[in-house]
């Protein structure tokens, strides 16, 4: 090959010796290049025969350096001529390739048809639905509706939800995941839904006068009257953990327990009543408005929550924007911000510096609280209110709504905090046996 077309020469005999083994020897006139050694390699590594090394070596691919940086190569049929250069649609394999290759076959990937496989959504909102036994109970403020989710015969769980959502919306998902379905076979789970907030509900009427904060703890005896129950445990979130932990300062004897989530226990501040008071004013002269949206889904989400769960947060804004009745939700909201403080205190009665009536929860108390919830300091209020032997105070982190995005977390805490209480006894993963307390007795 011609040195001009960046052939081989060979080189001059060394001494005179013409016969020298360097006479056979050629140098590149060419820079060698990557795909020249990693060919000298491979022919070596393969044990391929001298005719064939020597087929290797005067491959007729040309070297062009493009951009100084990378390397691509350019056929060539005859001097001169180039073609072309661009990536075909299909590789196409040069004797020297198939020699380096062998005689491997290669398959083409064939497409693969998945038979027989279905979605399985385990924190499915309409089991709950389909399982409940939808109740009206009559109080002396109006109906108040109730959702039964097990068998009556067993211990009762009182659950109450918060700002802008309702049984189905909060505890939907949670008791229906896996865990949770195992405590539901030993549990009775009553959901109540404050005034007007269920699905559906018809608007209130101007002339009602929506209970207050001690009025809706207040309906919880009238819920316990109609279903005879002596005895129950508390879960609550936000606004239904306030008025849980009412209830339960009220009538002590009443409830064995309280499993309590992101609860405030001191009245409301300037700011939030500032905020709360604008959005119910909205709510009752435009309806939804994107304002209320953003500030409900910080008051459940805190800050910045699509970064954590997308689809969570989008199917949350929907809900606010078609499910809920406005004109009812601005009635609860003014009565949550219109609430007094609880006069819980852990320092006992007559204490310097205490108020008279202030006393503590006497029941078992598990505080609960995500680390990215606005809600944090508020429950280290509460904590700092309760008695120390018989509460706990729990963050769970990377959270700020736990119900929904730190399910399996808040079960397992659920779970050990009746087990310590002797409400269940737990011998395996996935198997619960309930004892019935004392309480209930």
């Amino acid at each position: 090959m011609p040195q001009s077309e960046g052939g081989y020469v060979s080189l001059p005999a060394v001494n005179g010796n013409g016969g020298a083994i360097y006479q056979s020897t050629t140098e590149p006139t060419a820079p060698p290049s990557v795909f020249e050694s990693v060919k000298r390699a491979i022919g070596h590594a393969i044990k391929s025969s001298p005719n064939d090394s020597e087929e290797l070596l005067r491959s007729e691919r040309l070297p062009v350096i493009v951009g100084g940086s990378r390397i691509s190569f350019r056929d060539r049929d005859k001097p001169g001529k180039t073609l072309t250069t661009k990536m075909p649609s299909a590789p196409t394999h040069t004797a020297e390739e198939a020699h380096l290759l062998g005689t491997m076959p290669v398959d083409p990937m064939d497409d693969i048809e998945l038979r027989s496989v279905q979605l399985q959504f385990p924190n499915s909102r309409g089991s709950i639905l389909e399982a409940c036994e939808q109740r009206r109970v009559p109080t002396d403020k109006g109906d108040v509706h109730v959702a039964i989710q097990g068998d009556t015969a067993k211990p009762a769980i009182v659950t109450y939800h918060d700002l802008g959502l309702n049984y189905a919306t909060s505890f939907a998902g949670f008791f229906n995941f896996p865990v949770m379905r195992g405590l539901l076979e030993n549990f009775c789970v009553y959901h109540v839904t404050a005034p007007g907030q269920e699905e559906g509900a018809p608007t209130l009427p101007e002339d009602y006068v929506y209970p207050t904060m001690d009025d809706l703890a207040a309906q919880l005896l009238f819920v316990l009257s109609h279903f005879g129950l002596k005895s129950v445990i508390g879960f609550g979130v936000g606004a239904g953990a306030n008025i849980l932990a009412r209830f339960a300062h009220s009538h002590p004897d009443k409830v064995g327990a309280l499993c309590l989530i992101n609860c405030v226990s001191t009245q409301s501040g300037w700011i939030e009543w500032g905020y709360q008071s604008f959005n119910a004013r909205f709510l009752r002269t435009k309806g939804m408005t994107q304002g209320v949206i953003d500030y409900l889904m910080w008051h459940h989400f805190g800050r910045n929550p699509e970064e954590r769960n997308h689809d969570l947060v989008q199917m949350y804004k929907q809900h606010f924007e078609r499910a809920v009745n406005p004109t009812n939700l601005a009635m609860l909201i003014n009565a949550y911000i219109h609430r007094n403080d609880l006069h819980l205190a852990r320092t006992p009665p007559g204490t310097p510096g205490t108020e008279t009536a202030a006393t503590t929860l006497k029941m078992p108390v598990i505080n609960i609280t995500g680390s990215l919830s606005p809600h944090v300091d508020d429950t280290v209020t509460f904590n700092g209110r309760l008695d120390p032997t018989n509460s706990s105070w729990m963050k769970i982190s990377d959270c700020a709504l736990v119900l929904e995005e730190q399910p399996a977390k808040l079960a397992e805490a659920f779970r050990l905090f009746l087990q310590g209480e002797g409400y269940v006894k737990y011998f395996r993963p996935g198997d619960w046996d309930c004892t019935q307390s004392s309480s209930f007795i």
